[in-house]
C-alpha cells in the first residue's frame, strides 16, 4: 500500500512503541497526527529521536473526549493506531481508577471519536498479551482464547478487547462493512524491547540504567518466561492489519496476536544474562529478595493466523534484538544522533523484510473473529 499522503491519527505517540511506529510511519510518507499526554519519562524516544520533527503532536488526555473529537475533525484521519495506554503492570496496583479510566474509557473516548468522524476507515487497537485469562501453562494463546487479567492493568487490557468487540458489532459490524466502510482490529503482542525505552519497573530500562550507573541489576522474577520481541517486529504487524484492512475491505476487522518464536519466550535471568555478556564492562545482577506484587510466570502467543492469512512471521531472533537494543543505548551514551540511528534501524529492517508488508488477507478461518 501507498502511504504517501495518508492521514493517520495515532495516539500513545509520545511513548516508546508510538515513537518508533510514529518515525516507521512518516517515513512512508503519511501525514502523521498524535495525540498524547507528555513523554512519561525524563530521558525517553521521543525527544531522543527528535519524532515531533516531521509530524503534528496535540499533548491531550484521551479521557478527554471533546479535545479527542476535536482533534479528530481537525486530522480528518483515514487510518487511526490507539496506542495510548497506562501499559505498566506494577503502576496498575498503585493506581488501578487510573489505569482503568485510561485503558477502558480512553479507548471508548478514542472509538467514540472514530463513529462521529466519516473520513476514518481503518483503526487498530493496541492492547497486550496479557489480556488473556493466564492458566500458567506452556502452550501459547491463541486470538480466540478466553480473556482475563490478575491485575488490574491485564484486566483492565481485556476490558479495552471488550469495548472494541462491543463497537464493531454495535456500529462497525464486519457483515454490514459495505454500508459502515470501517474496518476496526485489535492487535495483541508481548513484552517488547528496543532502543528509547526509559520507562520504570520494565526489565530492560531497568537493565541499561544499572549497566550505566555500573551496579548490578535487581531481579524480581528470574525464571518468569515472555514472549520477548523487538519492538519493530509487533510493529510491521500492526502496520500489516491496517494495509489489508484498507485493501480488503473489512476482513481485518478482528484480533491479531504477534509473537516471537517459541524458543524466545525466554525468562528474565536469560535476557540479564545476554545483555550483560553483550555489554560488557563488569556488568551484572542480583535477586530482588523484597515481597513482589503477582505478576504472571508463564505467557506465550500463538501467532499462526497472522502467519497464514497476513503473512507475517518474525523476522529477528532474540539474540539479534538484543544487539540492535544495546547498540541503541551505547550510541546514545556516546551523544550520537537517535534521530538518524533510530530512522537506520527502521529501515534497515524494512529492507530486511523486503518491504512487502501487505499480501492480500485471506478470509477468516477457524481462528477468527474474537467474539
Amino acid at each position: 500500500m501507498n502511504w504517501s499522503g495518508k492521514r493517520v491519527l495515532l495516539t500513545g505517540h509520545t511513548g516508546f512503541k508510538g515513537s518508533w511506529l510514529s518515525l516507521w510511519l512518516q517515513g512512508k510518507g503519511a501525514d502523521v497526527c498524535g495525540l498524547a499526554l507528555n513523554p512519561p519519562t525524563r530521558l525517553n524516544l521521543f525527544e531522543d529521536a527528535k519524532v515531533e520533527r516531521n509530524m503534528r503532536s496535540v499533548i491531550a488526555d484521551i479521557r478527554d473526549t471533546d479535545l479527542v473529537r476535536k482533534t479528530f475533525l481537525e486530522h480528518r484521519p483515514e487510518i487511526v493506531f490507539h496506542l495510548a495506554a497506562q501499559p505498566l503492570v506494577r503502576n496498575s496496583y498503585d493506581d488501578p481508577i487510573g489505569t482503568y479510566t485510561t485503558n477502558v474509557i480512553g479507548t471508548a473516548s478514542v472509538l467514540e471519536a472514530v463513529r462521529k468522524t466519516d473520513s476514518v476507515r481503518t483503526v487498530v487497537v493496541v492492547t497486550t498479551d496479557k489480556c488473556y485469562e493466564n492458566r500458567e501453562w506452556e502452550w501459547p494463546y491463541r486470538e480466540t482464547d478466553r480473556l482475563g487479567g490478575y491485575d488490574p492493568y491485564s484486566n483492565s487490557k481485556a476490558c479495552a478487547e471488550l469495548v472494541v468487540s462491543a463497537y464493531r458489532s454495535s456500529f462497525f459490524h464486519p457483515a454490514a462493512y459495505t454500508q459502515h466502510g470501517v474496518t476496526i482490529a485489535s492487535v495483541r503482542a508481548g513484552n517488547v524491547i528496543g532502543g528509547g525505552d526509559w520507562a520504570e519497573d520494565r526489565l530492560v530500562p531497568d537493565i541499561i540504567r544499572a549497566f550505566i550507573d555500573r551496579r548490578p541489576v535487581r531481579i524480581r522474577n528470574p525464571r518468569a518466561i515472555r514472549p520477548w520481541q523487538h519492538v519493530l517486529e509487533p510493529l510491521r504487524g500492526y502496520i500489516q492489519v491496517a494495509e489489508a484492512s484498507c485493501e480488503d475491505g473489512g476482513a481485518g476487522g478482528e484480533a491479531w496476536n504477534f509473537g516471537p518464536e517459541q524458543s524466545d519466550a525466554q525468562p528474565v535471568e536469560w535476557i540479564v544474562r545476554q545483555l550483560a555478556e553483550q555489554w560488557g564492562d563488569g556488568a551484572s545482577w542480583e535477586l530482588e529478595d523484597t515481597a513482589q506484587p503477582h505478576e504472571a510466570h508463564t505467557l506465550k502467543l500463538d501467532w499462526s493466523k497472522a502467519q497464514h492469512r497476513l503473512g507475517w512471521t518474525p523476522r529477528l531472533r532474540l539474540q539479534e534484538a538484543l544487539a540492535m537494543t544495546a547498540e541503541w543505548y551505547r550510541l546514545k551514551l556516546k551523544e550520537h544522533d537517535m534521530h538518524e540511528f533510530t530512522v537506520a534501524q527502521i529501515n534497515a529492517y524494512e529492507d530486511d523484510c523486503g518491504q512487502a508488508l501487505a499480501p492480500e488477507i485471506k478470509k477468516s478461518g477457524p481462528n477468527g473473529v474474537q467474539a
